[in-house]
Parts: structure tokens; sequence; C-alpha cells
């Protein structure tokens, strides 16, 4: 079935929670402690997307969906940065549909997102050093690694993370540029 693409609400914190908790176990092993991951990170996303979603001011987290699952969702926080722009704070997909065109359109509705409603037209995000492929999809959509930093530990706990993992910053001048947008 084709996805379906809508706003998400307050009603929908525990789906994303769930879908934002399993991509992180599958992806962010290595960086974030195993303790952490396999703990009550369900627990943590969940308090954080239920923040987030009762009060939207300033982003836009959409979702796709089949009618019955969300398959997906991308969160872009509008003008986070002077100079980067808005952020694509987070952008996951489920194990089964990715490679699919999910993330492509989610990622492409973002940046028309923030096109339209972004004082800015650049658009960046942060990815895993360790996180080749979704780096080779940002690549693919026109984004430029621009900067390497450290990853900051979740909610400020260093004992979440495993060692110094480092993150790249990938960027879009125009968001409005972004291929397929």
């Amino acid at each position: 079935m084709a996805a379906q693409f809508r706003y998400a609400g307050p009603g929908d914190a525990e789906a994303v929670a769930r879908l934002h908790a399993d991509s992180w176990r599958r992806h962010y092993r290595g960086a974030y402690s195993d303790a952490y991951l396999d703990g009550d990170v369900l627990g943590d996303r969940l308090n954080v997307w239920s923040g987030r979603l009762a009060v939207p001011t300033g982003t836009r987290t959409l979702l796709a969906e089949d009618g019955t699952y969300v398959l997906g969702f991308v969160h872009v926080v509008l003008d986070d940065d002077p100079k980067w722009g808005s952020l694509v704070d987070n952008l996951h997909v489920t194990a089964t549909r990715q490679r699919t065109g999910v993330g492509r359109a989610l990622l492409t509705r973002a940046a028309q997102e923030a096109a339209a409603l972004a004082q800015s037209p650049a658009l960046y995000l942060w990815v895993l050093e360790q996180n080749t492929p979704a780096q080779a999809f940002y690549t693919a959509m026109g984004a430029a690694h621009v900067e390497t930093t450290l990853v900051g530990p979740p909610a400020g706990d260093p004992t979440r993370l495993h060692g110094t993992p480092s993150k790249f910053r990938m960027a879009w001048p125009d968001a409005a540029a972004l291929k397929g947008a």
C-alpha cells in the first residue's frame, strides 16, 4: 500500500516514540551505550515526543503511514540556526520500508515545509559518522558534508554514550534545491 502523509499530533506521540526508539536501537549501537539502548529508551523518547507534539511551536512533524501503521516520520525545527537554517531534527523509517521511497518523500516534504514557512532557505541535519547508509542517502539528495563534531549525550547524560562518537552536519543551502523537492 502506498504511504499517506499527514501532520503528527499529540495522539501520535507513542507511535513516533516507538519508531524512534527502534531506529536508535538499530542504528546508534556503538555510539550510544548498550545499557541506554537496551534500557528504557522508549520511555525516554515517549517523554520527548509527548512534549514536542503537545507544543509544536516553530516545528513540523510529518508522518508517513499505510492506514494502519506509522512507516516513518520527519521532524523539522524551522529557522533553528542563523547560518544553517531549518533543522531536520529526526528522520526515521521502519526497517521494512527503508529503500522504498518513504524516507525520500518525508525529506522532500520537510524541505517543502522549510521553503514555505522558514525565513532562511537553508536546511541541515546531523548524522552519526558510523551511519554511512544515511550519509549516502543524504548525499544522493544533494546535501554536502560541511562540518564534523562530537555527539552530545542524550538528555545530557554522558553515561548514555559509548566513547566519543562523531556526527556530520549535512546541509542544503536552499531547501527548494533538495533533489526531489
